[in-house]
């Protein structure tokens, strides 16, 4: 998702939300999906205005980008891009 978060609404409160009603919505609209179940966790990232324009690029050719690449791979390549640290044990539940 891209969205722009107002300043006084926390991503913990605003991931609990969208978790909520796009459960809700998948629950009472698509046949079988009584099994869905969120992981866990997420992960959020922040762009500045300049970066905007090509993360909407990135994100109309995400589904021929994802044929070339999965999306653990995907994200493992972000991390190292920002020198970020990370546990494989804890990162995917």
């Amino acid at each position: 998702m891209f969205v722009s978060l107002n300043k006084t609404l926390a991503l913990s409160t605003f991931m609990q939300e969208v978790k909520r009603d796009s459960s809700k919505w998948l629950h009472s609209t698509v046949p079988g999906m009584h099994a869905f179940h969120w992981q866990d966790g997420y992960f959020a990232f922040s762009i500045g205005e300049s970066g905007a324009a090509s993360l909407r690029q990135y994100i109309a050719g995400q589904k021929e980008h994802h044929a070339s690449m999965d999306y653990k791979d995907e994200v493992r390549s972000l991390l190292r891009k920002y020198n970020l640290e990370w546990d494989e044990r804890y990162i995917w539940t």
